[in-house]
């Protein structure tokens, strides 16, 4: 039969597919000469299931049928089966059905059945912590992670801001800036340092940060895979309050269902809206992977994020501005933040102070090049104009929830600033769908309280137990990228099982031992206890840390081989 041309024609056979879909316990829409639906089939006959079958090949309009089916169902081969009115798919996907207990309940007439237990939106370091520990409590989970590219065009790994644009790279390039203080002090020392050599090479850097973080990106897809979690580098949208819509870098759309949510999509940095913003300057999304040196650099705000990587760019000889709107790290103790400037203006960064900017142009293309940028007093009528051959914006950033269809899925968040309420247990307006990490309203915006509030979202969800843990390698953050030591310091902890496993003893074989320990010896004088140690939010990238995070006994064998930070 040729193609339905018509919209009645289309309309009427639609109506006929339907009816077919409702009136039948199971339809398996086959091709006879297709080896996979004889495999579908043969199941259905083993389970002593009655099917009826269209034989798409038999039928004078199957061509017309498979047209409907693939716009109703977005499934163009066969077999396309359907189980008490609810889509199933293809020969894969019902098998995995019948291996998982789905297809079973389907037939019983359980209706809300999900492909998954857990859909995860986000990879980073909340998003990996949570999916990993429900696995680990045997559900079904999928880690959905997409990483929109900068107005330069730069994207990263698995792994969320922290590890790609954020603590890690902030940190080893911090360290690269502490070193050559370092190289200046041994001199005092006796070390014979001649001034003419020492110089640093911006390349060699970022290409050795770089493939530190990558080895990371790596690792935790072996952590996901390792745990049966389903990662896939696609960008998810609800599209009602169960499904999602996934669409990867090259546009193809998958769908999936499942009964609980996590939200953990992060959030991005700031632009300023001002003409050239986004044509010429770059974020931290930007610097961690800037191809050259970035040279004379203005940074705009005075954001932590602002004054750190002010710092370390100063550190590594760069002639360095910091552009400040009112006053230094808005939120913290003025006091201490205002010391802070006095320390970095003593070790050579400038401050533009009460000003603003309100345009930049490109003078020179290159790498660098040379922008001028036009800013106002926040005071006065005072305008200002000065070259840089980098602008950094640092003004803060944004929740990643306005493009995800939290309105398809009816979850609330705040107009204002794209952040979503949820209670003390991370839970939204809407049952199934809850929130962790910076997107949340009112909530610390740490790596390690995302990492925390993951695992034991996953536990209270799946009504797991923690495990009760006491040594663990580690590698600290110094020692990466000059390669060395790895997983050989070593940490560990005993405790008395008969006083609520009171910490009495605490070994640490690590960079700066003495003043790790006097800190924590302060805490066994107070009776620090594990669970105590369990409850504390890590600082972080820091080797201490890893004493909130061990998770294997000596007495259990396990590895305690630590694969990312």
């Amino acid at each position: 039969m040729p193609p339905i041309d018509n919209d009645t024609g289309r309309n009427q056979l639609k109506t006929r597919i339907q009816e077919l879909i409702d009136s039948n316990q199971v339809l398996v829409f086959s091709k006879s000469h297709c080896p996979f639906c004889v495999k579908v089939k043969d199941l259905f006959k083993e389970l002593n299931v009655n099917c009826n079958v269209v034989e798409l090949d038999l039928i004078d309009d199957g061509s017309n049928y498979q047209e409907l089916l693939l716009e109703m169902t977005r499934q163009k081969t066969v077999p396309n089966v359907f189980v008490n009115k609810t889509h199933i798919g293809g020969c894969d996907k019902t098998m995995q059905a019948h291996k998982d207990g789905i297809l079973q309940k389907l037939l019983c007439g359980e209706n809300e059945v999900y492909e998954y237990d857990l859909i995860v939106i986000g990879g980073g370091s909340g998003g990996l912590a949570c999916s990993k520990e429900a696995a680990t409590l045997g559900k079904k989970v999928m880690v959905l992670d997409y990483v929109v590219p900068t107005p330069k065009g730069n994207s990263w790994g698995l792994g969320g801001t922290c590890v790609n644009v954020g603590c890690i790279p902030k940190k080893l390039m911090h360290q690269t800036a502490l070193l050559g203080t370092s190289i200046q002090d041994a001199r005092k020392f006796g070390w014979e340092v001649p001034e003419e050599t020492v110089k640093h090479n911006w390349e060699t850097m970022k290409t050795a940060v770089n493939n530190y973080i990558g080895s990371l990106n790596w690792g935790y897809r072996v952590a996901l895979r390792d745990k049966n979690v389903n990662y896939v580098n696609s960008y998810a949208e609800f599209i009602k309050p169960h499904k999602i819509k996934a669409t990867n870098k090259r546009g193809k759309e998958t769908f999936h269902t499942a009964a609980k949510f996590i939200l953990a999509t992060g959030e991005r940095p700031r632009y300023l809206g001002i003409p050239g913003d986004k044509e010429y300057c770059i974020t931290s999304d930007d610097l961690f992977s800037l191809p050259h040196c970035p040279g004379k650099t203005l940074v705009i705000g005075a954001s932590y994020v602002a004054l750190e990587c002010g710092g370390f760019l100063a550190g590594l000889g760069l002639d360095v501005t910091v552009m400040v709107r009112s006053i230094l790290l808005r939120g913290f103790d003025q006091d201490m933040a205002n010391r802070a400037g006095e320390h970095m203006e003593e070790h050579g960064v400038k401050f533009l102070r009460k000003y603003v900017p309100v345009k930049v142009e490109e003078l020179e293309a290159g790498t660098p090049g040379r922008l001028k940028v036009t800013a106002k007093s926040t005071e006065s009528d005072e305008t200002i104009e000065g070259e840089y051959n980098t602008v950094l914006i640092a003004v803060g950033r944004d929740a990643c929830t306005g493009k995800i269809g939290l309105d398809q899925a009816g979850v609330k968040v705040n107009p204002k600033n794209g952040k979503v309420p949820v209670n003390d247990e991370e839970q939204t307006n809407v049952p199934h769908i809850y929130a962790i990490g910076d997107i949340l309203e009112g909530k610390w915006e740490l790596t390690p309280v995302a990492i925390q509030a993951g695992k034991l979202l996953a536990r209270r969800l799946y009504a797991g137990a923690s495990l009760k843990v006491y040594h663990s390698l580690f590698w600290p953050l110094e020692f990466t990228v000059p390669n060395r030591d790895n997983n050989k310091c070593y940490s560990k902890i005993i405790c008395n099982k008969l006083d609520n496993d009171r910490v009495i003893g605490f070994h640490y074989l690590g960079p700066n031992a003495g003043e790790v320990t006097q800190g924590y010896g302060a805490a066994m004088k107070c009776g620090l206890t594990k669970e105590q140690l369990d409850n504390t939010i890590g600082i972080h990238p820091t080797c201490a840390e890893i004493f909130t995070t061990m998770e294997v006994t000596k007495s259990s064998g396990g590895d305690i081989t630590q694969a990312g930070c």
